[in-house]
């Protein structure tokens, strides 16, 4: 009996872990939808898999923009600001890219949409672990 217990417990457990939700935000960067997506939720000190959607206003998949996900620290005690600019590589549907925080901590990030000449950027913060 305790064999059984310690067998379905372990696959309770597997089950939440194969369905684990990746780290989602989702932003407007002017009349765009952005929906971002990382690997890790939370997101970690290290490197961090991003996909990021870019909708039009009428919810069709943009593809033909070029994105780029910028990243940063404000300075703390006896360290200065950190800045990062990573570019993505459009896969399908979707832009990736790899983010790598350098450390724990708040995060704030931008992804900067360009297509038509025009650019818009979505805004958000992550507290990286």
């Amino acid at each position: 009996m305790k064999r059984l217990t310690i067998l379905v417990m372990a696959l309770l457990l597997l089950a939440g872990v194969v369905h684990a939700k990746d780290y989602e935000v989702s932003k407007k960067a002017g009349e765009y939808g952005v929906l971002i997506k990382m690997d890790r939720n939370p997101p970690v000190a290290g490197n961090n898999n991003v996909e990021i959607t870019v909708t039009d206003v009428s919810g069709k998949v943009v593809t033909d923009a070029k994105v780029v996900f910028n990243y940063s620290m404000a300075p703390m005690p006896g360290m200065p600001a950190a800045n990062y600019k990573t570019d993505t590589q459009p896969a399908g549907m979707v832009y990736k890219a790899k983010v790598n925080y350098s450390m724990a901590g708040p995060w704030s990030n931008e992804v900067k949409i360009t297509r038509g000449g025009k650019t818009v950027t979505a805004k958000f913060t992550i507290d990286a672990k």
